[in-house]
């Protein structure tokens, strides 16, 4: 049996890893193990719980006022002893995130080959996103064995002179995708339950990256509260990130208009189903870019660039940044124009076909 351990410690990165660990699960000759660093705590909780997955190692890792030098350390020393004690045959990380660098990291000095899945990611500014760029790229030069979503992905890598062991899978979180969206779904979210997706129409916002925070964040906000006051047959479900400086900021410029619904963040079923359900959306997150060409809807990134350039090329996705007049304008064309609209709506999704698990395991099952 070849032992698979795959660490991850965000809800973005569980979300997109846990149908890949299902599937190592199903396959013979390989072993899951699973490890999570709990980067952060009760998001990725939710979605362990969804998927059935339960963790082998939990290092916990999550404190008050925790920083990037607290997180590396703490990834980086829980991890030799479980790697030493587990001895995998590979590690796999996802993306951009701390957690996942530290454990290419951890994994290298015990010379145990990683397997980067969403390999290739590029914004080719080492700051935007912060520490992202640098997360992933650090990541690639760490792997062994790179699993890139896209062609954009594989050139991107190449540049880099990273050719051996480069697969084009396309992206888990279609496969995730796929297999939550039903068109019986039951919110579980009391706040969601209390709401008529049917009447009007909804836009979902998500607004939470660290190089939003402050100005740009204030910006987006005063943006969204006036697309509303606009259009009167339009409502916003923004669920709240946790961090204060998002939360505060948050309720004060929106918090008491009566279309304009703050929520808490949502388990990945709740936010796959309410993406399908909506009309339009806004968002400064990565895999919401990914996600939302399969479900037919348009989005509006709220940042400067974006290391996902195949949705914008694709059509279903618009990089409009964070200043205020500009996303007024580019959300209005979206809800004034239907033939704007249908156009995003209906352009064609480049990040893969749900079999992107099946590809990863296939390599890892005859090339281990």
């Amino acid at each position: 049996m070849k032992k698979v351990l795959s660490v991850f410690g965000t809800r973005p990165e569980a979300v997109k890893m846990l149908p890949l660990v299902k599937k190592i699960e199903q396959t013979p000759g390989l072993q899951s193990i699973v490890c999570i660093t709990a980067q952060h705590r009760e998001m990725l909780d939710q979605v362990m719980n969804i998927f059935d997955v339960k963790a082998n190692y939990d290092l916990n890792v999550m404190k008050p006022g925790q920083t990037l030098t607290s997180i590396t350390a703490a990834v980086l020393t829980g991890l030799e002893p479980i790697l030493q004690e587990c001895q995998p045959d590979i590690v796999l990380v996802h993306g951009d995130t701390t957690t996942s660098f530290v454990a290419a990291l951890a994994a290298f000095y015990q010379q145990i080959p990683v397997g980067h899945i969403e390999a290739g990611l590029r914004t080719f500014d080492r700051y935007s996103p912060f520490p992202e760029e640098v997360n992933r790229t650090m990541t690639g030069k760490l792997a062994t064995y790179h699993f890139a979503p896209t062609s954009t992905n594989v050139a991107n890598l190449a540049a880099e002179s990273i050719t051996e062991n480069v697969y084009l899978t396309g992206n888990t979180v279609i496969d995730a995708l796929l297999s939550i969206v039903r068109g019986d779904y039951a919110f579980k979210s009391p706040a969601l339950q209390k709401l008529d997706l049917q009447s009007g129409r909804v836009i979902l916002m998500t607004a939470h990256r660290r190089e939003n925070l402050g100005q740009p964040m204030r910006n987006i906000f005063e943006a969204v509260l006036n697309i509303v006051n606009t259009y009167r047959d339009v409502r916003v479900i923004y669920p709240v990130h946790k961090n204060p400086a998002v939360l505060n900021l948050a309720h004060e410029i929106l918090g008491k208009h009566d279309r304009i619904h703050l929520i808490e963040p949502l388990d990945v079923d709740d936010m796959h189903n309410l993406m399908a359900q909506c009309h339009l959306i806004l968002t400064d997150s990565g895999g919401i870019q990914e996600e939302a060409p399969s479900l037919g809807k348009p989005v509006l990134v709220l940042r400067t660039e974006t290391e996902r350039p195949e949705a914008v090329e694709a059509g279903t996705v618009k990089v409009v940044g964070v200043e205020k007049d500009i996303i007024i304008a580019e959300a209005s064309k979206l809800l004034n124009d239907e033939n704007a609209h249908s156009a995003m709506a209906k352009a064609v999704n480049p990040y893969g076909d749900g079999k992107a698990c099946e590809r990863i395991v296939e390599v890892l099952a005859t090339q281990l």
